[in-house]
């Protein structure tokens, strides 16, 4: 069940794109990465990128994955730089996704995994493109959660360009949420606060203005943006808002924790 419209990329042959989806795919159940897709494609575009990772999404559908939302990448200063763009990007969350706080991460079902702070949103109504507003995303969002988002690649070493992680649905790996949904009423979240603790050291903090000068318009951008495709941000999809930070490596054995000024508290463990 294709749950994205096609994007109108004609360059790229349709069997050539849903090879390297495939591929992908493979690569995150082996856990055995594989080159990068534009040392392969140098000239592979933002909009090819889009639409392998549209048909590796529906082929997690059809293996029995169930879309339950929608993660927006590069939204701080910290991570634009880091890959050398200014523009986010976007990928979706699947159930097999998700994991509960308090359940640890084996470093042998994720391939290079890297851990990011991050506010998500609960939307209790959807949301259509191209005119939201950030006043239409907060009376749209049911509530706010501390979340992590530990980020993967699919590609050796992270050796990869915007395509690359465009293609593997914005390098997601796992989600984790904390314990409390905080309603929006009354929170203003350029201001709220953010310590990211590894091992019981603090390493940064920041606040929720890092994120496009208000967590709230990086949702804003992706309604817009998914617009331009027929998609809509749908009631009960949780939204990741982005990285308010660089994101942070782990080994086994690193502990982190992340606590967000009115938000409470998300952990994340790492075992082999």
């Amino acid at each position: 069940m294709n749950l994205y419209f096609g994007m109108g990329v004609d360059s790229m042959d349709k069997k050539l794109i849903s090879q390297l989806a495939r591929e992908i795919y493979s690569a995150e159940k082996s856990c055995q990465p594989i080159e990068a897709l534009t040392a392969r494609y140098p000239d592979l575009t933002n909009e090819e990128a889009y639409q392998i990772q549209l048909a590796g999404m529906n082929m997690r559908i059809a293996d029995g994955h169930t879309l339950v939302g929608k993660k927006i990448g590069l939204t701080s200063k910290a991570m634009q730089a880091a890959m050398g763009v200014f523009e986010p990007d976007y990928g979706y969350i699947t159930d097999r996704m998700m994991l509960l706080e308090g359940e640890a991460i084996s470093l042998g079902s994720v391939i290079a995994p890297k851990v990011e702070a991050e506010i998500a949103f609960v939307l209790k109504e959807g949301l259509v493109g191209p005119s939201v507003t950030l006043p239409q995303v907060l009376k749209a969002t049911a509530g706010i959660m501390p979340a992590f988002e530990i980020i993967d690649t699919r590609m050796k070493d992270w050796d990869i360009k915007i395509q690359d992680s465009i293609a593997d649905a914005a390098s997601i790996g796992r989600i984790v949420l904390g314990g409390t949904l905080v309603p929006i009423e009354n929170l203003d979240l350029r201001y709220t606060g953010m310590v990211f603790e590894k091992n019981g050291e603090v390493i940064t903090t920041a606040a929720g203005a890092a994120v496009l000068g208000h967590p709230a318009n990086a949702v804003v951008w992706l309604a817009n943006k998914l617009a331009q495709y027929g998609i809509a941000l749908n009631a009960g999809e949780i939204i990741m808002s982005g990285s308010l930070t660089a994101a942070c490596p782990v080994v086994a054995g690193d502990n982190l924790r992340a606590t967000f000024d009115g938000l409470g508290t998300v952990g994340v463990r790492f075992v082999k």
